[in-house]
């Protein structure tokens, strides 16, 4: 277990790459019966494959979200070190 703060998007990023993995899975499963000659597997697999592509765009999601989180962090750490424009007389 880490000891890093959860940033945003970290949750998103882990449920993403489950549900990639899963798919991923189910897409090797699915593929596999065509190759070695056998009987294609149910049409319910080919539905947990799209899980794959789902949980691409989640992760991409969580991305996302931490990158703009980190950029507002940033942003007003930038903003409360920055020295005051001297005022114009």
């Amino acid at each position: 277990m880490s000891d890093e703060t959860p940033q945003a998007g970290d949750l998103l990023v882990r449920i993403g790459a489950i549900m990639f993995l899963v798919g991923a899975a189910a897409t090797l499963a699915t593929v596999t019966p065509l190759f070695i000659g056998t009987h294609p597997l149910p049409s319910a697999f080919y539905w947990v494959c799209m899980l794959m592509g789902l949980g691409f765009l989640i992760a991409a999601t969580g991305v996302v979200r931490s990158a703009a989180a980190q950029r507002r962090q940033a942003e007003a750490a930038s903003e409360g070190s920055a020295p005051s424009a001297p005022s114009a007389m």
